[in-house]
């Protein structure tokens, strides 16, 4: 072997020299770093569930939840399951009118390592837009290594995309449900996705919801807001599209927006029963309670 070659080989083991150098010191800093856990919550999942399992309704009004106190919870559960990682924040995810924070939220938001995010709340109570929140929150952190684990509670189909992304940027994404005492509440395609499952029972929620009373539920004679009355106009819809069946109501379809003097009479009454308040003479209230009842309707056909 000549000397250039003797040289060109003393270069090139060098390099490799160097090289090996700087992996081994990579892989050093890595070991040093922690791993980082992230707990999303779809809320409008958590207080189905949670009223149906404690409570025994899914109605929000019906019952109390110590928000603060679960979240709590939840984070320390995650310090167990996730042993040798850190939190980086937890994650509600819920809906509101015009996306404007209620005071339960805002309150929420005030908890330190918690990001409110929200979606918007259709007339139908309906969460929009929560599941592309959810998805574009995973995707970002996965992709920028900022959390190597997800836990997950919810249980929405369109869930599934949400975790594929996540995968795809190498996080592990666990499945966090709440035990139902009528099956299953979560959907198959999103279980099959997950890494791994795992199940909050009735003695995780209990000491975190109470039922209200009476004396606690909202005052009969307080005027309701228009959307208030909007939204029970579109509960009728549906209520009365499940009892009378679609082809009782579609005949009102050509008189929209007048209805019939009894059906109209009838909205009336179910609406002040469920708003313990009087719509005799307020014009404005009453047109939102058709509007809100055409809506629904409307969407159906």
């Amino acid at each position: 072997m000549n000397e250039g070659m003797h040289e060109e080989h003393a270069a090139l083991a060098a390099r490799i020299d160097r090289t090996n150098e700087l992996l081994e010191r990579m892989l050093v800093e890595v070991a040093k770093t922690p791993s980082t856990h992230a707990i999303f919550v779809d809320a409008g999942y958590l207080y189905a569930a949670v009223g149906r399992l404690v409570a025994g309704t899914e109605d929000r009004r019906a019952f109390d939840l110590d928000a603060g106190g679960l979240i709590e919870a939840l984070i320390e559960r995650a310090r167990t399951v996730f042993a040798d990682s850190r939190l980086l924040r937890v994650y509600w995810y819920d809906g509101a009118r015009r996306r404007i924070h209620t005071a339960e939220q805002q309150g929420i938001a005030e908890l330190p390592d918690v990001k409110v995010r929200l979606g918007n709340l259709n007339a139908n109570n309906q969460q929009k837009g929560v599941d592309s929140l959810i998805r574009s929150d995973l995707e970002s952190l996965a992709r920028h290594r900022a959390i190597s684990d997800a836990a997950l509670l919810g249980g929405d189909e369109d869930l599934v995309s949400a975790v594929e992304a996540a995968q795809g940027y190498g996080a592990r994404v666990h499945l966090w449900g709440i035990e139902s005492p009528e099956g299953r509440n979560q959907a198959e395609p999103l279980l099959w996705e997950v890494d791994s499952q795992r199940t909050l029972d009735l003695d995780f929620f209990k000491p975190y919801v109470s039922r209200r009373t009476a004396a606690t539920l909202p005052v009969a004679g307080a005027r309701p807001t228009r959307d208030d009355v909007r939204f029970v106009g579109a509960q009728i819809a549906a209520k009365w599209l499940a009892e009378r069946g679609r082809d009782t109501l579609i005949e009102l379809l050509p008189g929209h927006p007048y209805l019939p003097g009894s059906v109209d009479q009838d909205l009336l009454v179910e609406a002040e029963s469920l708003l313990q308040y009087s719509l005799r003479g307020q014009a404005d209230l009453r047109r939102s309670l058709r509007d809100g009842f055409w809506d629904h309707l409307q969407t159906q056909y």
